[in-house]
């Protein structure tokens, strides 16, 4: 299918790894050329150089911290005016006790997971209108649908994005500006390969023991976790010019932990 978005430009911040690796990836197989913000400059390069040689789309890493106005102004300067805008992070900190949680925890916390992507929203959205196009995706976490006490510095924020999202959606659709939230659950990326790696050297296990045991133990009915390429898909459809009637919604893509009849 071709997803008419070929030759415009996004903004991926957060997209040297993982989910957000997986959406630029995406983006860049339909066509669009991307400016792509993480904070490790190394591999921010290799993802990007990857990329850029799979898919012949041009491709400008910016290496920036988003959650501080500084790193804002560093990547708007790369790309003043993007077509696409989406926006993901590093997880903030699991948490085992909620009354552990210290007001500065969730300072930290709300300056990456709320400040900044409604920071970048502020900025462009104003110009998608006055061009009559654009997408923003915010990939946020099923712990915002979901609460769980270990993602509360996670879950919470998110939930307070989520709401703004919506909100600006509905507000900006009647000029073809669509704004939408994926919300994922587990996905086989490089921090979770670390972790769950570190739990297998200590149980004697393996990568996937440790997967399985999880799914066994949270109930995710898909039986493991998803691929970060996959979501990927995803991310590019709500960016798609078909995309244009979907409005201000939180798709959660989970495995089925969350499923629910509306």
């Amino acid at each position: 299918m071709d997803l008419g978005i070929r030759g415009r430009t996004a903004i991926v911040n957060g997209g040297s790894a993982g989910l957000g690796r997986g959406s630029a990836l995406a983006l860049a197989r339909e066509g669009v050329d991307l400016v792509i913000s993480a904070r490790g400059e190394e591999r921010l390069r290799r993802t990007c150089a990857d990329i850029a040689a799979e898919t012949g789309v041009t491709v400008t890493p910016v290496v920036a911290d988003h959650s501080t106005p500084e790193g804002r102004a560093r990547i708007l300067a790369a790309c003043p005016a993007p077509d696409i805008l989406v926006m993901t992070c590093s997880p903030p900190a699991v948490t085992g006790d909620y009354s552990a949680i210290e007001p500065q925890d969730w300072y930290d916390s709300l300056a990456i997971t709320l400040i900044s992507p409604v920071e970048f929203v502020r900025a462009t959205v104003g110009g998608m209108v006055e061009r009559g196009w654009g997408r923003i995706v915010n990939i946020g976490t099923a712990a915002a649908k979901y609460p769980t006490e270990i993602r509360l510095l996670s879950g919470a924020p998110r939930a307070a994005l989520n709401n703004y999202m919506v909100a600006v959606a509905r507000k900006v659709a009647r000029h073809n500006v669509i704004v939408n939230n994926l919300l994922p659950g587990m996905h086989h990326t490089a921090g979770i390969l670390d972790s769950f790696n570190a739990m297998a050297a200590a149980n004697a296990s393996t990568y996937d023991d440790e997967v399985q045991r999880f799914a066994r133990q949270w109930g995710i009915p898909a039986g493991g976790f998803g691929d970060a390429d996959d979501f990927g898909v995803f991310c590019a459809l709500l960016c798609s010019r078909q995309a244009r009637y979907v409005v201000g919604q939180s798709l959660a893509i989970d495995g089925g932990v969350g499923n629910v009849t509306f």
